[in-house]
């Protein structure tokens, strides 16, 4: 078994295996609850890279460690103070970079997931090839609560794959966060596993890709240049409520009941100053 070569950032974040084909990915910080920070991000973008130039590679499997698949975004160790104008380019290019990350990896790829997934790391994972989930894992996708639109390609993709009504349950005010049963009834899913054997199930899956070839595709139907379209509009659409007032002082609320004073601090200088730095956006 081999691992892939990664910088001493990349292997701080993210564990990697090959063995026979298969590229397993493994976020590694259980203890932040494998949140998606700046470092975390460009650790599997990276893995991402060199997975598609390794020629041995046929599948890749991304899963994490611990009790959470992955907490979301940290929006706190995320964001820094910045011109306002720059900074909302910032966030445009973030958020699309991320997604596109998923959406231009030309090899099948199969998201594990573990446990608890939120925001971003549901999305993303409706991007890959495939979804296996284990019994303990739920999906929410909290946009609404916190004042920000779909994201991920979710606005047009969720549709898609779980319709219109299950799409809306998720994505608007109900916040409905369902259980790996639930996912696997509509679509979000495509297999579901005993915590005990899902990396053993989602390496017998990948075994099959292999077997049959398997080329890169994306679920519901839905094309590569589409979604890239929709990812770049929800980008701006992301960027535009995370400046809101209302975005920031929900931020540093959470922020700072999660003890988090320095990250809340940054949002609640940015929503006490935003009257004026809004004028030079």
């Amino acid at each position: 078994m081999n691992e892939l070569e990664l910088s001493s950032n990349a292997a701080r974040n993210i564990d990697t295996s090959i063995n026979d084909g298969v590229l397993t990915i493994t976020m590694s910080r259980p203890e932040k609850l494998n949140g998606w920070t700046f470092l975390m991000m460009e650790a599997f973008k990276e893995a991402f890279i060199k997975a598609k130039k390794n020629q041995s590679i046929k599948v890749i499997i991304f899963t994490g460690k611990g009790d959470y698949y992955c907490a979301g975004v940290d929006l706190g160790r995320s964001l820094k103070l910045m011109h306002p104008r720059k900074l909302h380019q910032s966030i445009v290019e973030y958020n699309q970079k991320l997604f596109e990350a998923f959406l231009h990896l030309s090899k099948p790829i199969l998201i594990a997931i573990n446990g608890p997934a939120i925001g971003a790391s549901v999305t993303s994972s409706t991007l890959c090839c495939g979804i296996i989930a284990s019994e303990k894992a739920t999906f929410s996708t909290p946009f609404a609560k916190l004042g920000v639109p779909p994201e991920g390609c979710s606005s047009v993709h969720f549709p898609r794959l779980i319709g219109a009504e299950n799409a809306q349950r998720m994505l608007g005010n109900e916040g409905w966060k369902p259980t790996a049963s639930e996912a696997l009834s509509i679509g979000l899913v495509q297999w579901v596993a005993s915590d005990k054997e899902l990396l053993s199930e989602a390496n017998k899956i990948a075994q099959n890709w292999i077997a049959q070839q398997k080329e890169r595709s994306f679920l519901a139907g839905s094309q590569l240049n589409d979604l890239k379209a929709v990812n770049a509009k929800e980008s701006i659409a992301v960027a535009e409520a995370f400046l809101s007032a209302a975005f920031m002082k929900e931020q540093a609320r959470f922020l700072w009941s999660k003890k988090k004073r320095v990250p809340s601090l940054i949002f609640w200088s940015l929503w006490l100053l935003r009257p004026l730095w809004t004028r030079l956006l």
